[in-house]
C-alpha cells in the first residue's frame, strides 16, 4: 500500500488507524481477543487471514463498529480501496461521532490525490474529537500538499520567482517518503 501514498506520513496514518487499541474501550475480553488477533494479522501483512477472521466475527456481530473498522483497515492494506471506502463511509454514516473512520477515509482520499476530500474528512475527525492528535497531524500534512500544489500552479502562471521557488524548495523535504 505504501506505493499508493503521495506523501510521507500517509503510510503511518493507515498503520495508526489499523491498530488503534483503544478505539472502543467498552468491549469485553473475548471481543478484545478477536480484535487484537485481527489487528495483529493486519500489522503483520496477513490481510487475507485478517479479512477472513473479521468476516467470521461479523457474521454473528454485523454491526460491531470496531471489527468493521479493522475490516476496513485490512481492506485498505490489501489494496481493496473501494471496499475500504465503503466500509469506512458506512461507519461514518452509522456512527458519525467516531473520528477514526474519517481519519482512515482521509488516508485513502490522500493516496488517490483527492486532497479536498481528505481535508474534509480530517476536519470532521477533529470536530468529533478535538483531542485527536493524529488527525491534526494528518490535516497539517494535507495542507502541506495543498500548499505545494498552489505554489506549483502559481509558478506555472507567473514564472519562477525566487521567493516562490524558495517556498517550493523548502516544502520538498516535507513531502518526501519517510524512512521506515
Amino acid at each position: 500500500m505504501t506505493s499508493l501514498f503521495p506523501f510521507a506520513v500517509a503510510r503511518r496514518w493507515l498503520r495508526l488507524g489499523a491498530v488503534v487499541g483503544a478505539f472502543f474501550t467498552w468491549c469485553g475480553a473475548a471481543q478484545a481477543d478477536a480484535y487484537s488477533d485481527v489487528a495483529t494479522l493486519i500489522r503483520t501483512g496477513d490481510t487475507t487471514q485478517a479479512l477472513a477472521q473479521a468476516q467470521q466475527y461479523l457474521s454473528s456481530n454485523p454491526r460491531d463498529p470496531q471489527m468493521r473498522f479493522l475490516q476496513g483497515s485490512a481492506q485498505s492494506k490489501a489494496g481493496d480501496t473501494a471496499a475500504a471506502v465503503q466500509t469506512f463511509t458506512q461507519l461514518t454514516e452509522e456512527y458519525p461521532e467516531l473520528p477514526e473512520p474519517y481519519n482512515n477515509l482521509a488516508v485513502i482520499y490522500a493516496s488517490q490525490g483527492q486532497l479536498e476530500q481528505a481535508r474534509h474528512a480530517l476536519n470532521q475527525a477533529v470536530r468529533n474529537n478535538p483531542a485527536y492528535a493524529v488527525a491534526y497531524e494528518n490535516l497539517g500534512d494535507v495542507y502541506l500538499r495543498l500548499a505545494h500544489e498552489a505554489y506549483t500552479q502559481s509558478s506555472k502562471l507567473q514564472g519562477a520567482k525566487p521567493a516562490l521557488q524558495r517556498k517550493l524548495h523548502d516544502l520538498q523535504p516535507l513531502l518526501q517518503p519517510s524512512q521506515p
